[in-house]
């Protein structure tokens, strides 16, 4: 099951009136308005990485129904056109006398959520690439156009740093379930559920642990759910089933897995790659092979026989690309094994 890629979504030609030259990441879903709500990390005025315009997240807003034939922008949050940085902090480095500003590295988002008329988003707050102090919560009522804080916040080595990274569905059982990884790839993933309507009561969240006398049950520490080293991750229902998308450190690929429930066997869930990293001379598109790959987003409106995803890439040595793009794979195969 390879996926291919439909097109570019941002740099020249894609994001230029948002003042979007080079960024990555694009975590979507849908706004309780209908339009899609994508946010992206580290985001540049030019084509590249540095310069002017940094800011991170920023956040782009797309028509539902152009998924198929590749997402088309609509509008940014922000001044007119201009895509604002949606989280208020000042980048280190970044000189603003006499604000009162946190001065960070950036702050880079992981995942959004819409429950009913409000949307939550989950960011790591970094010095340094790579160098978590903690994570927070951040709050929209009006349909993702603006961002604040909602007091929420975890450390860095909560649950031993498994909590940096996270993805989040709802269920239909008023819960939301949250896989969540560290940011340092170099972790497996661990699952915790929060009733929907206390996902800012701290308290509220619990872990889904395994005790030799029980078994696996909810309401303790979490233990492990898969090993692995894994980076960014997405968890999505398509078409009634729950589909993780995520980037696989450790092959160098991005993987897809069928799971009957939040609650099931990572080990023995169907699981296929749908692209494999690799050097720039032997990029393939076409064929699956994608240059510095990471990212890996599951896109709204999917379903399994067309299932979009948002990836990103980043040429490190040259600084272009560095850019996210829409790609596409049937993954109806792979649910099929698992019934």
């Amino acid at each position: 099951m390879i996926a291919t890629k439909v097109k570019d979504l941002t740099g020249p030609g894609h994001t230029d009136r948002f003042d979007v030259g080079g960024t990555d990441l694009g975590a979507t879903v849908t706004a309780p308005d209908g339009r899609l709500v994508s946010v992206f990390g580290d985001t540049f005025s030019r084509a590249g990485v540095g310069g002017r315009g940094w800011r991170a997240p920023v956040v782009l807003f797309a028509d539902p129904a152009s998924v198929g034939s590749g997402m088309e922008w609509t509008g940014s949050a922000g001044r007119g056109e201009h895509a604002r940085q949606v989280v208020r902090y000042v980048h280190k480095g970044v000189r603003r006398w006499g604000c009162r500003f946190r001065r960070v590295t950036t702050v880079l988002p992981t995942d959004l959520i819409t429950i009913g008329d409000v949307m939550y988003l989950h960011v790591m707050v970094c010095r340094e690439l790579g160098n978590v102090r903690w994570t927070e919560l951040h709050r929209s009522t009006d349909n993702g156009a603006t961002w604040r804080p909602t007091g929420v916040r975890w450390a860095a080595d909560h649950h031993d740093g498994y909590f940096q990274m996270i993805t989040w569905e709802r269920g239909d059982d008023g819960f939301v379930y949250a896989l969540s990884t560290g940011f340092q790839r170099d972790k497996g993933l661990i699952l915790q559920r929060v009733p929907q309507d206390r996902i800012t009561d701290v308290g509220a969240w619990e872990g889904w642990g395994f005790t030799e006398a029980d078994g696996w049950g909810w309401g303790r520490p979490p233990t492990v759910a898969l090993t692995g080293r894994f980076g960014e991750l997405s968890l999505r229902r398509v078409e009634g089933r729950w589909m993780l998308a995520f980037f696989d450190q450790e092959h160098y690929a991005m993987d897809v897995m069928a799971l009957d429930s939040p609650t099931a066997d990572l080990y023995r869930a169907p699981r296929t790659t749908v692209l494999r990293g690799c050097n720039w001379e032997d990029e393939d598109h076409a064929g699956g092979r994608v240059a510095q790959l990471y990212g890996g987003y599951i896109v709204p409106g999917s379903t399994l026989a067309d299932l979009h995803l948002v990836v990103s890439q980043w040429n490190s040595a040259m600084n272009w690309p560095y850019r996210a793009m829409q790609f596409r794979v049937d993954v109806s195969g792979l649910v099929a094994t698992s019934r």
